[in-house]
């Protein structure tokens, strides 16, 4: 069988915007409307204190809409250098953008509901 150079299409390649490639990105996600990460060092009291407070705070204010992280920095250290984590507890809201960082036990809920959700 011979080839026929004129038999294949010349459609050059799609380009697409880097906000159409987001989106596209998002589709394939699940329904999270808000993705957070939260860094801690151990089972320490203010850990254990931070994760029961973000987790009440999700379910009371955005049930079933968040995908949380926890990190622990003991079993991970190399993720606070790579995500610029300065001080445990911390937690990082990746989206919706922009990206957003709030270090504490999180027992502000006032603040922390103001600045993130």
């Amino acid at each position: 069988m011979k080839h026929n150079p004129s038999s294949h299409s010349t459609k050059k390649p799609e380009l697409v915007s880097t906000t159409e490639q987001f989106e596209r990105a998002l589709e394939g996600r699940a329904e999270a409307s808000y993705v957070l990460k939260l860094y801690i060092t151990g089972s320490t009291s203010k850990s254990l204190r931070a994760i029961e407070n973000i987790k009440n705070i999700c379910e009371e204010q955005v049930p079933g809409s968040y995908e949380l992280e926890i990190v622990d920095l003991y079993q991970e250290p190399e993720r606070a250098i790579d995500n610029q984590i300065l001080a445990s507890p911390t937690l990082v809201r990746q989206f919706p953008l922009p990206a957003r960082k709030y270090v504490g036990d999180l027992t502000d809920k006032e603040r922390l509901i103001a600045g993130f959700l």
